[in-house]
C-alpha cells in the first residue's frame, strides 16, 4: 500500500500575518478487495491533521449517502464498513470503485487512491482433476480450473486431509497441483475445494497410482510451460516449468540469454518451476526454461513484464499573492507510462485560461483568493493509482513571501515579490500616465506610459496587472529593470478584449493604480476545430470504414476533410481527400494495425486534427507458403521436414499451425499432419521402405490454410545404412577463387552405405581451423563469402553423421585481386549557356539532370568549367571548379569568341563533357598601340613620305580608323600635333608637302567603337634634301605635257556632246510657255532659291579639272573604294591665327587638303604649308554616308559674273568652312555643289546670283592648305538644300539655290583664334541617275531664243579657249 508521507511546513517570522502550512495527509488508504456475497468487509481509511477532519466516501465517483443505510457505516477512523455484501445477477449495489474523501472547513479537500470492490461469483468448476499414474521419481499435475476471482479460494485434499505444500508439492497460481520427484506416498485421492467463498465446494476425486521406475527411456516433454505473465513491481511470481521423461531432466534458467543466479530472492520449486519475490525493474525480460537429459534436451520461453507507478517529484506547499503565477510540479514514472490528472479539493481541475496542464505540471495564473487550497497530483497506470498533495496559502499583498521564494513561483512572479522590494513608511508613486497599447497583435499586446507625476524616488519599477474584461481574475508582469515603462503581454487569445492597468513601485512601495485600459487583441484567421466522434470500424482484411462528425466550430463552410493514416511501426503517414463525413478505406494490409485521424478544411486552411485511433484488419488465410521448407531422409521409414514461417507481411495473422501433407509418387490420396504454430519442423514416420514420397508444407491461421509450397521428392533408403561408424573421406573436392569469395564443390563419399548427416567445412588463412561451417548432406557446393582478396586460404571438407566426423580432404586458393571498377559515367550537365557581362567576364549557367527537380545539390558533387578560344589554334583549355550551378569567368580578352562546357564530378564517378556553349566578349578600347610603324620616303618624291604600321596586338574590337600625329617637335603637347585620320581597314598612308630637311617625329593611335587606344611611340624620319619649289612646278608641268594626247582626245569627245546637247535644246525652246518663264526668272527672286525639273538627278562630271591660271589640265584622282565615315571624336587641335589667303600667292601654295579613303599626290595634307601658320580642323566623326568635301577660296568680287567657286575633290569625308581674316566681320556660307541648269549651257557653268542686296564677306575655312580657285568644266547637280539659321549672321544665300538641311555631325578642335566655334557646312549627296533618263528630262525643257543665243555665245567662247589648248 502506497503512503505519502506526512508533509510539514512551518514557517516562522516577526509577526503573525503568515499562516503555516497545516499537515492533512492519508495514512492509510484503501486498496482493492475481493468480498464474499453475504459476508462483510472493510475498506480502511484513516487520515492525520491537526484539526478535526471530516471523512465521506465516493463509489464510482458519486458520494454515498450514508445517514439511512443500515448496510455501510463509516468507522471512527474514516474506514467504510459493509457489514453484509450484496450481489446477484440483476442487483450489485456494493461491486465498484470506491475513495476516501476528507475535509477540513476553511482550509480544503484531499481524495484518497481508488480501490475496486469485487464480489466472488458462485463456485463453479471448468475442470476438474483427472486420475493417472506416475513412476517414481516423475514429474505430475492436477490441474483445477475455477472462476478466476476463485483461484486464492482452492485448496487441495489428499484423501480428504489438507496436502502439506513445500518446494516438492506446491499449487500454481492457476491453483493446479504440481508434484515433482514422486514418491509412493503421493499415493491416494486428491480433490480440489473451494473455501471461504461461501458454501465449501469439492471437485471429483482422482486417484495418483504410483509405479516404480521401470528403466525405460522416456522422451523429454513439458507438462507444464511458463507463460506470459505482468506483475506490478514488488509482488512476487512464479513461472511454472514442469517436465517428464527418463533419465529425469536437469532444468536451468536463463535470463536475458544469460544463467540465472539463484539466491534468496528466486529459487526453483520441484526442480523447475521458477519463484520471485519482491520483483524489481530489472526482472523484467525473457526468461528460458532448458531441460536437459542424456536423451536430448527442450526449450521453452516466457517474457515477463513488470508494471509501476511511482513519484520522482512530488507536490510542494506555495505561499503567493493575488494576481501571480505558481506551478505545482508533479513527476510520476511507471511501467506503461501513467496518466496524469490534478485535482484541487476534491474536484478535477479542467484545464482553461488559467489552469493549465504542461506535461505533469499544473500551471495556475492571475490567482485569486478562492484558488486557496489543497492540489493533488493523480498518477494512474495498469499497476494501480497513487497521489499526492500540497497546499496553496494566499497572502495579503502587504505580507512579503518568506524569503529565498519557493521554487515553484513562475519567473514573472519571482520578479514581483524580490526581497526588499517592499519598503517602510513614505510616500509612494502617483499613477502612471497615457498608458497606451502601442502595438496589437493576434496574440499579445505592447504597453507603454510615462513616469508618474510624483514618482517619489528614482528607482522605480512597474506592475502590469491585466484580465478578461469582465473577469476578476488578474494576472501580473513586471517590467526587468528599474526605469522601464514598457512591457509585452504574451500568450493572450485572438480577438479578445482584456483589461490593463499599471502600478508604479518605489521603496515604499506600490503606488495608485493607472485607469484600467481596455483593448481587444486581433482577430486570427479562423480555421475550423477538430471532428468529433471520429470512428474506425474494420469491415474485412483489407477495409476500414471511418466516420466523424462536422466541426463545432467550423468557422466558415468546410471544403473538405483529408483523412491521414498510417500503418503501425513507419514513419511515412499518407494522406486522401474526401467531400463527406465517412469513407471506406480499401486496400489495406491484412492484419496490420494502423492509426487513422481527420482534419478539415476552410477557405483559410486546414483546421486542427483530430486525436489518432488505431485499429487493426481482420486476419486472413497466409497469402504465401512456408520458407525454406527442407525434407531430410533419416532412415528407410522416416523424413524429418523442416520450414521457416511465411514473411510476415504475407502471414495475414497469428499463424496457428502448419499442415503436412504428403503421399506415395504421384498418387492421389494424400496423409497430412498437422503441428502448432510455434514448431518448425516434423518427422514423418512409418514410412516404407525404397519409396518415392512428395511432400508439401502450408500454413494454417484461424481463417483457414494458406498456400502450399510445391510439390518435393524425398525417397526413403531401401535399408537402413550403417551409423555405427563415421563417414568415409568425400571423393573429390574443388576450389574456385573469386575476388572476396571461393566456390567449393565436392562429391560424397565412394561408400554409400555409411550414413552421412552433413559435411563440415573448415577455412581459413594458412590454417582450415579458423572457421568453420555445417551443410546439409544433399548439398554438393558453397561459397565461402567475405575473403580478403590476394590471400591464401586452406580449405578441408569433412563428412559427418550422429557417429563424428569423417576424415578430411583438404585443398588451397589464392583468392584474386582486388580490381577496382571502372566509376560509371555520369550524366553531363546540360543546357549550358554563356551570358556576357563584360569585355573580360561571361557568366556561364547550365542543369544537372541527375539532380531532383529544384536542382538543390545535397551531396559532395563538384562541377569544372573549361574554356578556351579558337585563336590561336592550339590554345589550351583553361579550367575552374565549383558546387554551384553557375560560374563566372574574369580575365578574358575583349571582343574574342569563347567555347565554353562542364563536366561533374561525384566521388569517383565522372561525366563526359557537356555541349559547348559560345560567347563572346564586348568590345573595349584598344589596350595596345598599333605596331610596325615604319616611315620611308617616296620615290620621285622628296617632300612626301609614306607611313606604314601594323594594327594593335590587343586591338579588343574591330578597329574602325587610325589618327596619325607628326610633329617637328618630339616634346610638343599632344595638341600642338598635326593630325592625319585614316580608316581603320588602311594600313599606309602618305603624307606629302613637308619640309625637306627637316626632322619629323610621327605616333599612330587606334580607335575602335569603344575609343581610342594608346600611342605608339615617336619614330623619327628627316626629309631629304631637294630642289626648290619652282622645281616642283616644273615637274609638274612636264608631267602634264606628258599626258597632253589623252587630254586632248578626251577634251575633243567632250566638246562634240556638248555640241549635239545644245542642238538638242535649241529644237526644244520652241515648245517653251509663259509659265516656264516665270519659273526660270524664279531664280533671281529674293530667295534666291531655283526650282528645276529633275533637279533631283546629276549629271556625273567628266575627270577634268582646267586651271584658269595655267591653263593646265588635270585628271581628278578617283579612290577605288568608298571612304568609311569616321566615328564622333574630338581631335585635339592647335588654335592659331591663320595668315590671310591671297590671290597673288604662289598656286601651289594654296592647295588645299582633302581627306579621303585613297589619295592622290595632288590631294596630300601638307606640314603647315606656310610658315607659322597651324590649321585647325573639324573632322566628323558620324554613321552617315561618305559625303563630299567642298574646298571654298575667298570671295573678292560678286560683282563679276564670271567669278566662280572651284570644287574640291568629291570623295573627301570632311565639310569645309570659308575663313578671311582680312574681313572685319565674317559671315558663314555653306558651300555646296551648284545645282544642275535645265539647259546644257548651264551645266556646263557655275554662277552666282546677280541680284544680291546684303555685304558679303568671307567666311572662316577649314581647309589646311589654300590653294587656286579652280573653275569646273562641268558640275553635277545637287538637290537643293536650307541653310542652318542664325539670328546673328545673315541668311542670304551667296549660291542661286537654297541648300536643303542635311544634318552631320561634327568635332571641334579647338577654336580658331579662341574667338568663335566654327559653324558646319552642309554638303548634300547627290544620288547617280542614269544617263537616258537624264537626257529624257533635258530633252523636255524649253528655252526662248533669247536665252539660247546668250548661251551660245557664251559656248563660243568656250569653244576658243578649248582651240587655244589643244594648238598649245
Amino acid at each position: 500500500m502506497m503512503r505519502n508521507p506526512v508533509l510539514i511546513l512551518s514557517y516562522f517570522f516577526i509577526g503573525s500575518a503568515v499562516r503555516n502550512f497545516s499537515p492533512f495527509q492519508f495514512s492509510t488508504e484503501p486498496s482493492d478487495t475481493l468480498a464474499v456475497r453475504g459476508a462483510q468487509t472493510l475498506l480502511n481509511c484513516s487520515v492525520h491533521s491537526e484539526f478535526p477532519a471530516k471523512i465521506e466516501w465516493k463509489k464510482d465517483g458519486s458520494f454515498l449517502s450514508l445517514a439511512s443505510d443500515d448496510r455501510r457505516q463509516v468507522l471512527a477512523d474514516g474506514s467504510l464498513l459493509i457489514s453484509s455484501v450484496v450481489h446477484s445477477k440483476h442487483n450489485k449495489p456494493d461491486e465498484g470503485v470506491y475513495q476516501c474523501v476528507a475535509t477540513i472547513d476553511n482550509l480544503g479537500t484531499i481524495i484518497s487512491r481508488t480501490a475496486r470492490l469485487s464480489v466472488a461469483g458462485i463456485p463453479r468448476y471448468l475442470s476438474q482433476p483427472e486420475a493417472a499414474s506416475v513412476r517414481v521419481g516423475d514429474s505430475h499435475v492436477l490441474n483445477c480450473e475455477v472462476n478466476p476471482d476463485l483461484v486464492s479460494f482452492i485448496r487441495w485434499e489428499q484423501n480428504k486431509e489438507p496436502v502439506e505444500l513445500d518446494q516438492r508439492v506446491f499449487t500454481l497460481p492457476s491453483g493446479s497441483l504440481v508434484i515433482s520427484n514422486a514418491t509412493e506416498a503421493d499415493a491416494g485421492l486428491y480433490r480440489c475445494v473451494i473455501d471461504n467463498a461461501g458454501p465449501t465446494k469439492t471437485s471429483e476425486e482422482a486417484e495418483i497410482q504410483i509405479l516404480p521406475e521401470s528403466g525405460e527411456e522416456r522422451t523429454l516433454e513439458f507438462l507444464l510451460e511458463p507463460q506470459h505473465v505482468s506483475k506490478v513491481i514488488g509482488e512476487s511470481v512464479l513461472l511454472p516449468c514442469v517436465v517428464t521423461g527418463h533419465p529425469t531432466a536437469y532444468v536451468t534458467w536463463t535470463h536475458k540469454d544469460h544463467l540465472l543466479m539463484l539466491n534468496q530472492n528466486s529459487w526453483v520449486l520441484g526442480g523447475g518451476s521458477l519463484r520471485i519475490l519482491s520483483l524489481t525493474e530489472e526482472d523484467a525480460g525473457v526468461y528460458s526454461c532448458m531441460a536437459d537429459s542424456v536423451n536430448g534436451s527442450i526449450e521453452a520461453q516466457t517474457v515477463l513484464t513488470t508494471s509501476q507507478v511511482n513519484f520522482l517529484k512530488k507536490p510542494a506547499n506555495i505561499y503567493a499573492h493575488e494576481a501571480t503565477d505558481v506551478t505545482f510540479e508533479c513527476e510520476v514514472t511507471g511501467s506503461p507510462a501513467p496518466t496524469i490528472k490534478w485535482v484541487k479539493n476534491g474536484d478535477a481541475v479542467i484545464p482553461s485560461d488559467y489552469f493549465k496542464i504542461i506535461e505533469q505540471n499544473l500551471l495556475v495564473l492571475g490567482l485569486v483568493k478562492s484558488d486557496e487550497g489543497f492540489y493533488q497530483c493523480l498518477a494512474e497506470n495498469d499497476a494501480g493509482n497513487v497521489q499526492s498533495s500540497a497546499q496553496l496559502i494566499i497572502l495579503d499583498q502587504d505580507v512579503t513571501i518568506p524569503s529565498p521564494p519557493p521554487t515553484s513561483l513562475t519567473r514573472a512572479t519571482t520578479d514581483r515579490l524580490m526581497p526588499g522590494s517592499r519598503g517602510g513608511a513614505g510616500p509612494t508613486p502617483s499613477a502612471p500616465r497615457d498608458v497606451v497599447a502601442s502595438l496589437v497583435s493576434t496574440r499579445f499586446i505592447k504597453l507603454t506610459w510615462r513616469l508618474p507625476a510624483e514618482p517619489h524616488g528614482d528607482d522605480v519599477t512597474y506592475s502590469v496587472y491585466y484580465s478578461l474584461e469582465g473577469n476578476n481574475r488578474e494576472r501580473i508582469v513586471n517590467t526587468s529593470r528599474p526605469g522601464e515603462m514598457q512591457v509585452t503581454i504574451q500568450n493572450l487569445m485572438p480577438d479578445t478584449k482584456y483589461s490593463f492597468r499599471v502600478v508604479a513601485h518605489n521603496r515604499n512601495g506600490p503606488g495608485e493604480s493607472s485607469a484600467p485600459l481596455r483593448v481587444a487583441t486581433q482577430p486570427e484567421v479562423q480555421v475550423p476545430g477538430p471532428a468529433p466522434n471520429l470512428h474506425a470500424v474494420v469491415m474485412s482484411p483489407t477495409t476500414v470504414s471511418l466516420s466523424w462528425d462536422m466541426p463545432l466550430t467550423g468557422n466558415g463552410e468546410i471544403q473538405n476533410y483529408k483523412i491521414y493514416y498510417m500503418e503501425k511501426g513507419l514513419d511515412s503517414e499518407q494522406d486522401l481527400d474526401v467531400n463527406t463525413l465517412s469513407y471506406t478505406m480499401t486496400g489495406l494490409k491484412k492484419f496490420t494495425e494502423y492509426s487513422f485521424r481527420v482534419v478539415a478544411y476552410n477557405k483559410h486552411g486546414p483546421g486542427v486534427s483530430t486525436e489518432d485511433i488505431s485499429v487493426r484488419t481482420y486476419s486472413d488465410v497466409p497469402s504465401a507458403p512456408p520458407q525454406n521448407t527442407t525434407f531430410e531422409v533419416l532412415n528407410s521409414k522416416s523424413i524429418m521436414v523442416r520450414w521457416q514461417p511465411p514473411p510476415a507481411d504475407a502471414q495475414n495473422g497469428e499463424i496457428t499451425g502448419y499442415k503436412i501433407r504428403y503421399r506415395k509418387g504421384t498418387r492421389k490420396s494424400e496423409a497430412a499432419e498437422i503441428t502448432s504454430g510455434s514448431q518448425l519442423y516434423q518427422l514423418i514416420d512409418g514410412l516404407q521402405r525404397g519409396t518415392e514420397y512428395m511432400l508439401r508444407v502450408s500454413a494454417i491461421t484461424v481463417n483457414g490454410t494458406g498456400p502450399a509450397t510445391d510439390w518435393t521428392t524425398a525417397e526413403t533408403f531401401e535399408s537402413d545404412l550403417d551409423e555405427t561408424t563415421v563417414p568415409d573421406v568425400p571423393s573429390s573436392l574443388h576450389v574456385r577463387p573469386l575476388v572476396n569469395s571461393i566456390v567449393v564443390s565436392w562429391t560424397p563419399p565412394e561408400n554409400q552405405d555409411i550414413v552421412v548427416r552433413g559435411y563440415t567445412i573448415g577455412y581459413g588463412i594458412g590454417s582450415p581451423h579458423a572457421q568453420t561451417i555445417k551443410v546439409d548432406y544433399k548439398q554438393r557446393y558453397y561459397t565461402i563469402e567475405n575473403l580478403n582478396p590476394s590471400s591464401h586460404y586452406v580449405i578441408t571438407l569433412k563428412a559427418f553423421n550422429n557417429v563424428g566426423e569423417g576424415i578430411p580432404v583438404y585443398e588451397s586458393a589464392v583468392t584474386r585481386p582486388q580490381s577496382v571498377p571502372d566509376p560509371l559515367p555520369i550524366l553531363p550537365p546540360v543546357g549550358v549557356q554563356a551570358s556576357v557581362l563584360s569585355h573580360d567576364t561571361i557568366k556561364v549557367t547550365w542543369a544537372d539532370n541527375s539532380l531532383p527537380k529544384n536542382q538543390k545539390i545535397t551531396d559532395a558533387r563538384y562541377y569544372t568549367v573549361r574554356w578556351k578560344t579558337n585563336i590561336p589554334a592550339n590554345t589550351k583549355f583553361k579550367v575552374a571548379n565549383t558546387t554551384t550551378l553557375t560560374h563566372t569567368v574574369t580575365g578574358l580578352k575583349p571582343n574574342t569568341l569563347y567555347e565554353f562546357s562542364v563536366m561533374v564530378t561525384k566521388g569517383r564517378r565522372t561525366s563526359t563533357w557537356s555541349m559547348t556553349a559560345h560567347g563572346t566578349t564586348f568590345e573595349a578600347i584598344p589596350s595596345s598601340a598599333p605596331k610596325d610603324v615604319t616611315v620611308v620616303s617616296k620615290e620621285g618624291r622628296p617632300r612626301t613620305i609614306i607611313v606604314n604600321w601594323q594594327p594593335p596586338s590587343e586591338a579588343n574590337g574591330k578597329i574602325t580608323g587610325y589618327i596619325i600625329y607628326y610633329s617637328t617637335d618630339v616634346n610638343a603637347e599632344v595638341h600642338d600635333w598635326v593630325i592625319e585620320p585614316v580608316v581603320g581597314n588602311r594600313l599606309t598612308h602618305q603624307i606629302q608637302e613637308l619640309t625637306l630637311d627637316t626632322t619629323y617625329y610621327f605616333k599612330i593611335q587606334a580607335r575602335n567603337s569603344k575609343g581610342m587606344g594608346p600611342m605608339s611611340e615617336a619614330v623619327q624620319f628627316r626629309t631629304p634634301k631637294g630642289k626648290p619649289a619652282h622645281s616642283w612646278k616644273t615637274d609638274m608641268s612636264g608631267t602634264g605635257d606628258n599626258h597632253i594626247l589623252i587630254i586632248v582626245i578626251i577634251v575633243s569627245v567632250g566638246a562634240f556632246t556638248i555640241i549635239l546637247v545644245v542642238v538638242g535644246a535649241f529644237l526644244c525652246t520652241r515648245r517653251t510657255t509663259t509659265q516656264q518663264k516665270k519659273k526660270r526668272a524664279a531664280c533671281k527672286s529674293a530667295n534666291g532659291s531655283h526650282k528645276y525639273k529633275g533637279n533631283s538627278k546629276d549629271l556625273k562630271p567628266p575627270d577634268l579639272w582646267i586651271h584658269h591660271e595655267r591653263l593646265e589640265l588635270k585628271p581628278i584622282d578617283k579612290s577605288p573604294e568608298t571612304n568609311p565615315v569616321m566615328t564622333d571624336t574630338p581631335i585635339p587641335r592647335t588654335s592659331q591665327d591663320i595668315t590671310p589667303v591671297d590671290a597673288s600667292m604662289d598656286p601651289m601654295l594654296q592647295r588645299r587638303n582633302s581627306y579621303r579613303g585613297h589619295e592622290s599626290e595632288d590631294s596630300m595634307s601638307t606640314l603647315a604649308g606656310r610658315r607659322g601658320m597651324r590649321p585647325k580642323m573639324m573632322m566628323p566623326f558620324d554613321a552617315q554616308p561618305p559625303q563630299p568635301v567642298i574646298s571654298a577660296h575667298p570671295i573678292h568680287s560678286l560683282d563679276n559674273h564670271h567669278h566662280h567657286y572651284h570644287l574640291g575633290s568629291l570623295s573627301s569625308p570632311t565639310h569645309s568652312y570659308l575663313h578671311h581674316q582680312n574681313s572685319t566681320r565674317s559671315i558663314t556660307t555653306p558651300i555646296s555643289h551648284l545645282d544642275r541648269a535645265e539647259s546644257t549651257g548651264e551645266s556646263t557653268l557655275v554662277g552666282l546670283c546677280e541680284d544680291l542686296h546684303h555685304p558679303v564677306f568671307t567666311t572662316p575655312t577649314a581647309h589646311v592648305r589654300p590653294t587656286h580657285p579652280l573653275k569646273s568644266f562641268a558640275v553635277p547637280a545637287i538637290p537643293a538644300h536650307s541653310m542652318y539659321d542664325s539670328a546673328a549672321l545673315p541668311s542670304t544665300p551667296l549660291l542661286c539655290q537654297t541648300p536643303r538641311p542635311h544634318s552631320v555631325k561634327t568635332a571641334s578642335i579647338g577654336t580658331l583664334g579662341r574667338t568663335r566655334t566654327p559653324m558646319p557646312v552642309i554638303v548634300p549627296s547627290a544620288p547617280d541617275v542614269s544617263e537616258s533618263s537624264r537626257l529624257h528630262e533635258d530633252a523636255g525643257s524649253n528655252y526662248e531664243t533669247d536665252e539660247l543665243t546668250e548661251e551660245m555665245a557664251h559656248l563660243e567662247g568656250l569653244m576658243k579657249d578649248l582651240n587655244a589648248i589643244t594648238t598649245a
